[in-house]
């Protein structure tokens, strides 16, 4: 690897992010060829909370504990998907380690996951305000403190709804961009770490060869040409190396499994009747699964080895399924940890895992039907598709709340007039779904790509390990 030092280093991490995509991206090509691409090999579980860790700490879950975009905390009988703070990773971060090298060395982070109360010196991460009515109030975790409000008070507030959900669009990687310059321009950081989600959206919900997903791209590189130019020109006269990472490949799905349904038939699933419907108890249950893309942890109470025997011959032999994983097996990639499951399941390139764990759609919680990242029990691709009656007025919704500079308020009813039942704007349908990630990548359509401005960057390898990115970066400070 190139030990050339420079004064300033950013470092976008882009999911989905693939080495064919460049041919719709000349903003990035044009970097790419005037500097260096490899291939971007990441680590199990290819999504994004781990790769995002491996990719600051140069460690793998069995080091720094994060073994999934959420949390099963045992302790506490609680499921935490996507909020951990940043004592959630257990090993330094990129940050952290320039700051033992040289306390002066500055260091930005924008929008990755598990940043709150991360040793950056300047942080901007989605943090909305739940209200008592059951809405969220824009707002965003920022260091300083009142950055946010500077941030709101220049461009607006940060488009939450375009962020996730069935109206997520390149208008959040805008506002992503636009505040990046303005702390380019204001703080000029030594190390710049910014996330930027536009390409995840349609290459999972129309495939990642979509027309859509294509489009994505062509957005995505317009906007890559922006942050290029107004960083370099905020930097100047310093150099900037600018190192593009994605985080997965996103492949094509044509099958979804369901392993809390088949625990569930098992007789190992608690279920809790409630008024809205039913829900999981992790706590009483013999095994649950935290779902998560491409792979499962289940959960077996009390750790008792009987029921992971029988867990895993359950799992075995089912379509869709392509490993099991107990015990000091799950150390084959890295996931031999307290934090993982008891059983972990891979599926298959070509299918995905959903949480379902209903039998009927009418029993499902009302949760399930809506943009809820918190409440349900693993990840929800679902949720960027809508019912399109659901979707012009949440839409109207939005555009009053922005004009008048309030919150958006409880989403509309959709059921009876003057009321009536929770909203039914998310169907339940998981065969919508046209890609996803996080199984190992053993297939070049499973991988990234990673470009830097410098020629010669990567010594000529062909293939770079997400564990390697931060001894890239560290390697630009001497440290």
């Amino acid at each position: 690897m190139s030990e050339n030092t420079t004064s300033k280093v950013v470092l976008l991490s882009i999911p989905g992010l693939r080495a064919a995509d460049l041919a719709n991206m000349p903003n990035l090509s044009q970097l790419a060829a005037a500097g260096s691409q490899a291939a971007l090999a990441p680590s199990f579980p290819a999504v994004t909370c781990p790769v995002q860790a491996n990719m600051t700490t140069g460690a793998l879950p069995d080091e720094h504990g994060v073994i999934a975009n959420g949390f099963y905390w045992r302790d506490r009988g609680e499921i935490e998907m996507w909020t951990a703070w940043n004592d959630c990773i257990l090993r330094p971060q990129i940050w952290d380690r320039l700051h033992e090298h040289n306390a002066a060395i500055t260091s930005a982070v924008w929008f990755p996951l598990h940043s709150k109360g991360c040793g950056a010196d300047f942080i901007c991460t989605p943090a909305p305000i739940h209200n008592p009515d059951g809405s969220e109030s824009l707002w965003c975790y920022t260091k300083p403190t009142e950055l946010y409000g500077e941030l709101r008070d220049a461009i607006g507030h940060f488009p939450l709804q375009h962020f996730w959900g069935p109206m997520a669009n390149v208008k959040s990687s805008e506002w992503i961009v636009a505040s990046a310059l303005r702390a380019a321009a204001a703080y000029k950081p030594d190390f710049f770490y910014i996330y930027l989600p536009h390409l995840d959206y349609a290459a999972q919900k129309n495939g990642p060869d979509s027309p859509e997903a294509k489009a994505a791209t062509v957005a995505l590189d317009g906007l890559l040409g922006q942050l290029f130019a107004g960083v370099n020109e905020a930097y100047a006269p310093a150099v900037t190396q600018w190192i593009v990472a994605s985080e997965y490949g996103i492949v094509p799905v044509d099958h979804v499994t369901y392993p809390n349904r088949v625990l569930r038939e098992a007789s190992l699933l608690a279920i809790e009747e409630r008024a809205d419907g039913e829900y999981l108890d992790p706590v009483v249950s013999a095994a649950w699964a935290l779902v998560d893309h491409q792979l499962s942890h289940i959960f077996v109470r009390d750790r008792d080895p009987q029921v992971i025997r029988h867990v895993a011959e359950l799992f075995a032999p089912l379509a869709g399924i392509d490993e099991v994983l107990t015990g000091a097996d799950r150390a084959k990639y890295h996931l031999d940890h307290e934090r993982a499951g008891d059983v972990v399941l891979i599926s298959s390139p070509n299918s995905w895992q959903a949480y379902y764990y209903w039998n009927d759609d009418e029993r499902a919680p009302a949760f399930a039907r809506t943009v809820d990242i918190h409440k349900k029990p693993g990840y929800d691709p679902v949720e960027l598709f809508i019912e399109p009656a659901f979707l012009a007025a949440m839409q109207a919704r939005f555009a009053a709340a922005a004009k008048a500079g309030a919150p958006a308020g409880p989403p509309p009813a959709m059921g009876k007039p003057g009321g009536g039942p929770p909203p039914r704007m998310i169907p339940l349908d998981a065969t919508l779904v046209r890609g996803s990630h996080g199984a190992p990548a053993r297939d070049e359509a499973q991988h990234g790509v990673i470009v830097a401005s410098a020629p010669g960057f990567f010594d000529g390898a062909k293939s770079v390990a997400d564990t390697e990115v931060s001894s890239l970066v560290l390697k630009q400070f001497g440290a």
